[in-house]
């Protein structure tokens, strides 16, 4: 289901070449594919996480028909499944990015990315991606909060994702979910969202590399690094998500504009 041509000058496309050499570098240990979470673990014990789109698994008793095993494989193997267009695999290839990616750096931020955004009474801000914690401290700061999601009809809470695309372009914030990387709608997205000031990619699935983001409007990278890679894997394993993380990551915020050479 891979084809390198599979989304030419994307975001996934740049992510796959900014980690060419140290995925080649680097094996898988282990490979959780949770009802909530997929998690990747290299021989070297960092671990990475992404969003498992269970509801769009194939049929069957069988919902990861790719490549087998995973474990042991290079974890380039397993980064080139960003480019597929089934989200399980895909899913498996962004959580091992985050795996080779998400790991301390005297750069990140620590702690919610809202204390890093001024956001204001003039703000309006578009959030793709129900994201619970955050309603009520935007609610509180901005003139209004628009949600998105995956639902057919729009409720007093949600709108259809499909209408962000109309409605990012007059938000001056956008908040945007990092699982749009495994559904390859994050690129859309993006552009819908070039004229706001503030354009922050959030989520256990993000991945902390502003070189892939290179040329379009991404001012903050929030994401997680994970810190108990044993533990997150029986996490995922056991169903759990975000809310089950706890302690064994830590929320941390890149700024989204490469650094000059």
């Amino acid at each position: 289901m891979v084809s390198s041509a599979s989304f030419p000058e994307s975001v996934g496309a740049r992510l796959v070449r900014c980690l060419e050499a140290p995925a080649r570098a680097a094996r898988v240990a282990d490979v959780r594919l949770g009802l909530g979470y997929t998690a990747v673990r290299l021989e070297d014990g960092r671990t990475g996480t992404a969003f498992t789109f269970r509801d769009e698994a194939p049929g069957g008793c069988s919902v990861f028909v790719g490549l087998r095993p995973l474990a042991g494989r290079p974890a380039s193997d397993l980064v080139e499944l960003l480019a597929s267009t089934d989200p399980i695999e895909a899913g498996v290839g962004l959580a091992c990015a985050n795996a080779l990616v998400n790991v301390d750096a005297p750069d990140l931020q620590p702690g919610d990315v809202l204390e890093r955004l001024a956001l204001g009474p003039e703000d309006d801000v578009g959030m793709v991606g129900c994201f619970g914690p955050l309603l009520e401290p935007v609610r509180r700061r901005a003139r209004s909060l628009t949600i998105f999601e995956r639902v057919t009809e729009a409720t007093e809470r949600l709108r259809p994702a499909a209408e962000a695309m109309v409605v990012l372009p007059r938000c001056s914030v956008a908040l945007l979910t990092a699982t749009s990387i495994i559904n390859h709608t994050v690129d859309g997205l993006l552009r819908a969202a070039e004229g706001c000031r503030e354009v922050v990619l959030l989520g256990a699935s993000t991945p902390l590399v502003p070189e892939a983001f290179a040329g379009r409007r991404v001012t903050w990278l929030s994401g997680v690094v994970v810190v108990d890679g044993a533990g997150i894997l029986q996490v995922v394993s056991e169903g759990g998500g975000m809310g089950q993380f706890g302690r064994r990551v830590r929320k941390v915020s890149r700024c989204g504009v490469p650094p000059t050479a």
